[in-house]
């Protein structure tokens, strides 16, 4: 808090600018830090008004949490851990006559000498400070009557289970929920999640998790880092060296090699329109398609494609959304790529959003400016789910990884630049999209545009 009433806060060494505060206010904020009760600002004074729009703002970046503690000795109950930006508690009323059941997506584990209460569905996780409160929640593995569980509960409190409703850890069951165990929890398109599915995909991506993404060398005090190269095993070795020919490398053998990321690209001479045509239509396009039953002649019919890149049980549940950022022949803005009629189909997305989504492609790269053309893939997860059991996230990425090949190959067969991108925001994608994270999601990016001279010869 600064002298001229403007207020920052520092995450790393990262400044985040807050905006101003009255002195009054300001005074007031200082509570922040031991904590200050909801009420407290939630009036209509000016006061209020300027403390309110400060904790906003400090949810919006996740800088909150939020405590739940015993009135009498204020031991905490629960601590509320925001996971997605502008997380804000709130509690979903609950009547003696409902019958409440945990979801099949929850779960609670232990986490250093804490206990956590997660789901790749919530915004928040929940850190528990009572262990009665965690043997009640054991007991919700079943559905209760919340009259049943006031009576019978280790722990009862009506605030966190409203809490855990609002945050879609709690389901509320109806006559046609059934027993509740692999209920559609409000959208059918969740039943065709495995638990472990929708967890890894939250946890490996940005925008529903608060733990460090990326390159942070977090085990370089801990363990020594693996060399490049595995040592060679003890056994008779066979030298292959010697069957090597003069002959000049094939077209391909020599594509190949010549492949490498390129992270910074010339915005001088950027990508033009028919490259970007060509690059998709080599790369991505629908190449015929066909039908067949499913398991007997009985079966539904199911509709296949076959396109330049494999993909498990021909599913092709990829899809590509282009941000374009500069693309001679093609305005700027966001664009999905409709494989079947070879053809951009442009999506509204503000200003703020394109930015958002290319700026994190540079953190991401470590590179010098915004991509030409971000390529987003994204899956539409029901297409392999609908089939495959235990193994259905799994293929997604491997599905991920061959087109990932095919597009640093066409750009380099054509004599553009391209890299793979390690990160994604699913919460962003689904705010320009509006589309679930659960439904249709990203599991892959990559940056497109003509390359420059700059870290041009980067190997990845």
């Amino acid at each position: 808090m600064q002298a001229d009433g403007s207020i920052a806060a520092v995450v790393d060494g990262n400044f985040v600018n807050l905006g101003h505060l009255s002195p009054a206010a300001m005074e007031r904020a200082r509570g922040l830090t031991d904590g200050l009760p909801l009420a407290s600002f939630a009036g209509n004074s000016a006061i209020a008004r300027e403390v309110d729009a400060l904790a906003r703002r400090l949810a919006r970046h996740r800088l909150l949490e939020y405590r739940l503690f015993h009135p009498h000795d204020q031991h905490d109950l629960v601590v509320i851990e925001p996971q997605a930006a502008e997380y804000w508690p709130r509690r979903a009323r609950l009547r003696e006559s409902d019958t409440v059941v945990l979801s099949r997506f929850a779960y609670l584990r232990r986490r250093g000498n804490e206990m956590v209460l997660e789901s790749p569905r919530a915004g928040a996780l929940f850190r528990i400070g009572d262990p009665a409160i965690a043997a009640t929640l054991a007991a919700l593995s079943r559905p209760l009557k919340i009259s049943q569980l006031r009576r019978d509960a280790a722990a009862f409190n009506l605030d966190l289970l409203e809490l855990l409703l609002d945050s879609q850890i709690l389901l509320k069951l109806d006559a046609k929920s059934g027993d509740g165990l692999r209920v559609n929890e409000g959208d059918g398109n969740l039943v065709l999640w495995d638990f472990h599915d929708l967890v890894f995909h939250t946890r490996s991506t940005e925008g529903r998790q608060a733990n460090p993404v990326g390159s942070t060398f977090a085990y370089a005090g801990v363990v020594s880092p693996l060399p490049a190269v595995r040592p060679p095993w003890p056994g008779r070795k066979i030298d292959l060296r010697k069957f090597a020919t003069s002959d000049p490398l094939s077209p391909f053998a020599a594509l190949l090699r010549e492949r490498h990321s390129i992270r910074d690209f010339d915005d001088q001479h950027p990508i033009t329109l028919a490259e970007l045509a060509q690059f998709l239509d080599s790369a991505a396009r629908v190449l015929s398609e066909w039908k067949s039953s499913a398991n007997s002649e009985s079966g539904p019919e199911i509709t296949y494609s076959t396109r330049p890149y494999p993909s498990a049980g021909s599913a092709y549940e990829l899809e590509l959304y282009l941000a374009v950022s500069n693309c001679e022949g093609l305005a700027r803005g966001l664009y999905h790529y409709d494989a079947g009629g070879h053809a951009l189909a442009e999506i509204a997305v503000s200003a703020q959003q394109l930015q958002a989504i290319s700026a994190a492609a540079v953190f991401a790269m470590d590179a010098s400016g915004p991509p030409q053309v971000l390529i987003t893939i994204a899956a539409r997860f029901g297409r392999i789910s609908w089939k495959y059991s235990s193994i259905a996230y799994a293929l997604i990425l491997k599905d991920v990884g061959s087109l990932l090949q095919t597009l640093y190959l066409t750009a380099t067969d054509m004599g553009l630049g391209g890299c793979a991108v390690g990160t994604g925001n699913i919460d962003l994608f689904a705010q320009m999209t509006g589309l679930d994270f659960h439904v249709e999601s990203p599991v892959g990016q990559f940056a497109l545009g003509r390359g420059s001279n700059v870290n041009s010869t980067d190997q990845a």
